[in-house]
């Protein structure tokens, strides 16, 4: 959204279950966003007591959402949305049946329950000259009832991370609207100023504002689930060969580097950077399922998806003295981090480009990497600070519009970067000349002043550099 129209939720409380969504790839903008719009609509057609006077449904995807919409499955999600289906239970064995059976009987079942006339080549609108002026990830979904009248119109507008905001409020579906922290901030420098005060570690922190919302045991339980989902995801990637849907044709590349390291596993005697192959691996296998469609958890996006988990596998194999609380306290020290650069810039990188993505997701990691390493507050500040600076600037530039090239061996870079800025960090005594605070601000600036051709758009970089069919 426009600086002029709306401010940032500087004020607006982040839970940990808004940074971590277990839901479908292959992108959070594009695929979980216009799902959960998709379902929205129902549901106020249901709060309207319109949904059976429905006869037809037309949706109009602009900017970004139109631009790469068909390469991140914009177009299925939204339609699977507006089928009841969500992006936390939709069984992605089911979605291509369903897309079959909608496009054989020119009619959706809406809801779930309430079939209405749908031909996915004149319902589903892509607007790719024009954008909606409050953010770039703009659709609108209009009802009409059965003599073509207008019953129900709204906007949505896909911000990042899977968030959605309505064209009714304007705001996004956040958890903690109503909510009073003990602890709350909105920045790095009052997060520090917390820790130091109350003598908490930053994990320790978010563990206490999460009382807020439901029991500890609960957090602990949503959190496990997280990390559950993260290391499925791996050891699915690490089973699964062949070629990624979309046109590209690009390998799978995880299950063969598996079956490398784990047949000579002597060579890590004789390569110590090995480790690195590892990593590579990890965040190899999440993004391939990601660009698959299958299920990963949005960390802080699907674009970035390999990342956190790539960082948090490294640990618990490579670590010293790993516990399931040692693991809880990466993953909310990494939340913590994750909702600063949301409330502060963005993580859509339709606004900001990838910097927003994996640049987050790697400050993100470098950051719960320190704190589970035995970082102080100030060096885990740092280490996100080191994760962001070296990541600003990078540019969202999907080739053919899918999440593969050079998304998924961008994982790879910002996991690596994640460990070595940890490392540094933890080298020093958290005293730093750029503050986390800093460098979010920077981000945002250098987001503002990127050229939309290089946010999310596949207008410009390798997306017009390298001759492929359009998908």
């Amino acid at each position: 959204m426009t600086e002029e129209k709306n401010q940032r939720p500087q004020d607006v409380n982040l839970s940990v279950v808004d940074l971590y969504t277990i839901g479908i790839g292959p992108s959070s903008s594009h695929t979980v966003g216009p799902m959960r719009a998709g379902y929205r609509f129902c549901l106020e057609l249901e709060a309207r007591n319109l949904l059976e006077k429905i006869g037809s449904v037309i949706v109009d995807l602009y900017g970004s959402l139109a631009l790469t919409g068909k390469g991140h499955a914009t177009d299925t999600a939204v339609i699977m949305g507006l089928s009841g289906e969500r992006p936390r239970s939709v069984d992605p064995d089911r979605i291509a049946p369903t897309m079959d059976a909608i496009d054989r009987d020119r009619e959706l079942q809406l809801y779930g329950r309430h079939p209405v006339a749908f031909n996915r080549d004149t319902n589903l609108v892509f607007h790719m000259a024009e954008s909606l002026p409050e953010h770039p990830n703009g659709m609108r979904i209009t009802a009409f009832d059965h003599d073509g009248v207008v019953l129900h119109k709204q906007e949505y507008f896909s911000v990042g991370g899977g968030f959605i905001v309505s064209g009714d409020d304007r705001g996004a579906e956040y958890s903690g609207d109503n909510i009073t922290l003990p602890y709350a901030f909105s920045s790095a420098d009052e997060l520090m100023a917390i820790c130091k005060q109350e003598k908490l570690s930053i994990a320790e922190v978010m563990a206490e504002n999460e009382k807020s919302w439901r029991e500890p045991a609960e957090t602990e339980e949503f959190v496990d689930r997280v990390h559950r989902a993260m290391m499925d995801c791996i050891e699915r990637g690490c089973k699964t060969d062949g070629i990624l849907p979309g046109g590209l044709n690009v390998k799978r590349r995880a299950r063969k580097l598996y079956l490398e390291l784990t047949e000579r596993p002597e060579a890590g005697l004789k390569d110590p950077l090995t480790v690195i192959d590892w990593v590579n691996l990890y965040a190899l296998a999440v993004n391939e399922e990601n660009a698959a469609g299958s299920r990963v958890v949005t960390a802080p996006t699907n674009g970035a998806a390999g990342v956190i988990p790539a960082v948090l596998r490294y640990y618990e194999r490579f670590g010293a003295n790993v516990t399931q609380g040692k693991i809880r306290e990466f993953l909310l020290t990494a939340a913590a981090i994750g909702s600063i650069y949301k409330k502060r810039a963005s993580i859509s990188a339709a606004e900001v480009g990838c910097q927003g993505e994996v640049g987050v997701a790697c400050s993100m990691a470098a950051g719960a990497l320190c704190a589970v390493m035995g970082g102080t507050p100030e060096q885990v500040e740092n280490a996100a600070e080191i994760g962001m600076e070296h990541n600003l600037g990078l540019t969202c530039d999907p080739i053919g519009g899918l999440v593969q090239v050079p998304c998924i061996e961008r994982n790879t870079m910002g996991a690596v970067k994640a460990i070595n800025a940890a490392r540094l960090a933890m080298r020093g005594d958290g005293q730093h000349t750029v503050s986390l605070d800093k460098v979010i601000e920077t981000m945002r600036q250098t987001g503002i002043d990127m050229q939309s051709k290089y946010k999310e758009t596949s207008q410009g970089g390798l997306a017009v550099n390298v001759n492929v069919v359009e998908c």
